[in-house]
């Protein structure tokens, strides 16, 4: 958070929901965007935002998601909602874990991927600036159908959250709404939890009851307007899945080439948010990177490339078409130009790949891989197997057509061919 905020703060993420439209065996909050769960990337916002002790209220196919925050998010921790009787229901089972915590709370949805922790640094600051107990992160719509409206008071503060299908004319005429997301002081608002009312159709412990317990029991309620309302957007189903893909990649391509990156076709180029690149560099045309990727100056990257993710890439480096990378280091004013294939490699300054190289990583019996170093000024002709693993030495040349096994010294020629046959007249 920001300087201005020294209150502790710990978030509650709601992933609990089967979601039932994604028609899949999968949690909803494991589907992935750029090889990364829904749920992941809400937990990243928070801790980039300061909130490092996450609680991740797990349901449907819990173990999975439990399995997935201890390996990935070890900060965090899982609770088990059993019964799924509402949002309100589902944050009291946080309630033991905070039972001394003195500080905000921040309550989110696993499923809304495209919250940045910039945002959730502007929500906190604006509900400790207000002094308010309880704060409703909203946002303003042309089209509000649907969702639950904002109904303020004449001082500003939030007096209620009205559902559609509750609001009078006036009501439906409010284009604020209800954004999904809390902030809370938790030792004013955790009262709530302990008296959760279900008089509703559905009998279901609604969250959004707490702006009206807040107010009658004279507690301050904010609502803060958010700037993008693109970073609501919950994922319920594939269709929405594809829309959150395309607005997260849309804001970096946009972010890069604020930043003095070339991407010469926006709709055909997808980079993950968790890849940095340096000013400079070129994106050709149906490029693909995953994950976490480092990329320097003056790059040339595509067409038809492929980063999986875990590559630092330096200064002056070409990556040509369908070349696929994935867990590579290389050295600046290196080319990889056409048609290879280099993971789990070490790759020198000044180095040449030649088409159709791949690096033979992967052993599928054992399922262990092996790492390949390639030493400054390495040439490797086109057509190559370097069998992890394997080190070339500085400017050894390897020979194309090679399949190499053992390690080549420096300034050697390496070289595996069988001698070329010629069987004279043999077509006719």
């Amino acid at each position: 958070m920001s300087e201005s905020a020294k209150i502790q703060v710990k978030s509650i993420v709601l992933a609990a929901g089967k979601g039932t439209r994604m028609k899949s065996d999968k949690p909803k909050v494991l589907h992935e965007i750029f090889n990364k769960p829904l749920v992941s990337w809400v937990l990243s916002a928070c801790e980039e935002a300061g909130s490092f002790e996450n609680i991740v209220v797990v349901g449907h196919k819990g173990e999975d998601v439990q399995d997935f925050v201890n390996k990935k998010h070890p900060e965090s921790s899982c609770v088990f909602q059993r019964e799924q009787l509402g949002t309100g229901h589902a944050v009291s089972m946080a309630k033991n874990e905070l039972k001394d915590f003195k500080g905000n709370v921040l309550i989110l949805c696993g499923d809304t991927p495209l919250i940045t922790s910039e945002s959730l640094e502007k929500f906190v600051d604006f509900h400790n600036e207000n002094n308010a107990a309880i704060t409703v992160m909203t946002s303003v719509l042309n089209n509000p159908k649907g969702y639950g409206r904002i109904v303020r008071s004449a001082s500003g503060n939030v007096s209620e959250i009205v559902e559609e299908k509750d609001c009078n004319d006036t009501q439906k005429a409010i284009n604020e709404i209800n954004a999904g997301m809390y902030c809370i002081d938790w030792q004013k608002a955790k009262g709530f939890f302990d008296n959760l009312k279900n008089d509703n159709a559905q009998n279901e412990y609604y969250l959004t009851d707490i702006i009206k317990w807040g107010n009658e029991n004279g507690l301050k309620v904010s609502g803060y307007i958010l700037e993008n309302s693109d970073e609501t957007l919950g994922i319920n189903s594939r269709i929405q899945l594809a829309e959150a893909f395309k607005i997260m990649n849309d804001r970096h391509l946009n972010k890069l080439m604020d930043e003095g990156v070339t991407i010469v076709s926006p709709e055909n180029t997808q980079i993950s948010p968790e890849t940095e690149i340096g000013a400079d560099t070129v994106i050709f045309p149906n490029t693909f990177i995953n994950g976490k990727n480092k990329i320097g100056k003056n790059c040339k990257i595509g067409p038809f490339s492929h980063l999986r993710g875990d590559c630092t890439i330096e200064d002056y480096v070409k990556i040509g078409n369908f070349v696929e990378l994935k867990k590579s280091y290389v050295k600046s004013h290196t080319n990889i130009s056409h048609l290879s294939y280099v993971g789990d490699t070490k790759v020198g300054s000044g180095v040449n790949i030649g088409a159709g190289t791949i690096t033979a990583n992967y052993n599928s019996i054992t399922k262990e891989k092996k790492q390949t170093i390639i030493n400054d000024g390495a040439s490797i002709g086109s057509n190559t197997v370097l069998v992890a693993p394997v080190e070339l030495g500085e400017k050894a040349f390897i020979a194309a057509g090679s399949v190499i096994t053992k390690d080549v010294g420096a300034n050697s020629l390496g070289l595996t061919r069988s001698p070329q046959k010629e069987i004279k007249n043999y077509v006719k």
